[in-house]
């Protein structure tokens, strides 16, 4: 069995692979997060809200793929396992049952925020051992910024 090698080594693969496996573990929770909102907000905002909480999904799924390719694309093993995921994980869990929409517009808002926050810490993080990385994060972030403001201007 042979095993997949990247451009880095030693401390620039790993701080490299921490951010990046740390974006990963956002990505899938939020993936996870937000479908769960989506079938639980109830209210009268429910229609726009449950549309956005779609659109965050595959916004999450489609850079959580991005970034677990590039986890590969360095020689590290992307770890996107539920158990993996739930161990790790940062974000807040909406509670079970039906959500009122300002409620899940509020958590989602915060959510993004930690989220946001992280991101920019690992863009400092990357920028030095492995600017390709950076650049995929920064997208990530522009992205996840954009969908707080969405969520926030519903506040």
């Amino acid at each position: 069995m042979s095993t997949i090698s990247g451009p880095l080594k030693g401390d620039a693969q790993k701080t490299t692979a921490q951010a990046l496996q740390g974006a990963l573990v956002d990505l899938i929770d939020l993936s996870l997060v937000a479908k769960q909102a989506h079938w639980n907000v109830i209210g009268p905002h429910f229609r726009p809200i449950h549309l956005q909480l779609d659109e965050l999904t595959d916004l999450a799924r489609t850079h959580a793929d991005t970034v677990a390719e590039r986890l590969v694309a360095l020689g590290v093993s992307p770890d996107g396992r539920a158990a993996a995921v739930a161990k790790s994980t940062k974000l807040q869990q909406p509670e079970y049952g039906w959500i009122e929409d300002g409620k899940v517009v509020a958590t989602m808002t915060d959510i993004l925020d930690g989220i946001s926050k992280r991101m920019r810490e690992r863009i400092d993080l990357t920028e030095e051992p492995d600017q390709v990385t950076q650049d995929i994060l920064i997208a990530v972030t522009q992205e996840v910024e954009k969908q707080r403001w969405m969520f926030q201007a519903q506040r």
